[in-house]
């Protein structure tokens, strides 16, 4: 159901079932912490995100790409680009596996925020990573360089 809400927009809605199904003392497991940190991403709320992926971590719930990806998310769409790279670093310390969708949305983060040298950084070890990049990953990359007058 949060991630129903997510799809259509309605982002406060998932998070008030969010917010229900813990009152009432259901499981919240992984895959429901995920649902609403991406549906914090759908609304650009990344304090709200960041706030739930701490609580994620202090339940001893296991971490995963998608539960990074949606915080890192969250933080590209609120321009805190800083936040969605520290983020993204301690996905390794976390031995939480990046994909091509994290790595896009980091570099998207520096784009975002003009920061093309870092955009080209991510995009160069994300290769070195034999991580597979997409239209995406280039568009953002492209875009960075383009912001910053550098094509």
């Amino acid at each position: 159901a949060i991630s129903s809400c997510k799809k259509g927009g309605e982002w406060e809605k998932a998070l008030q079932l969010f917010r229900m199904m813990a009152q009432q003392n259901c499981e919240l497991d992984t895959l429901t912490f995920n649902a609403a940190i991406s549906a914090c991403a759908t609304g650009a709320k990344w304090e709200k995100a960041l706030r739930l992926f701490g609580v994620t971590a202090q339940n001893s719930l296991q971490l995963n790409t998608i539960t990074c990806s949606a915080a890192i998310g969250a933080c590209e769409k609120g321009g805190e680009w800083e936040k969605a790279l520290q983020l993204f670093r301690n996905m390794a310390q976390r031995e939480v596996e990046s994909s091509t969708s994290t790595w896009s949305t980091a570099i998207s983060a520096c784009e975002k925020a003009g920061e093309w040298e870092r955009a080209l950084q991510f995009f160069s070890t994300m290769a070195q990573s034999s991580v597979e990049s997409n239209t995406i990953t280039f568009n953002a990359t492209i875009s960075a360089c383009e912001k910053g007058g550098e094509w």
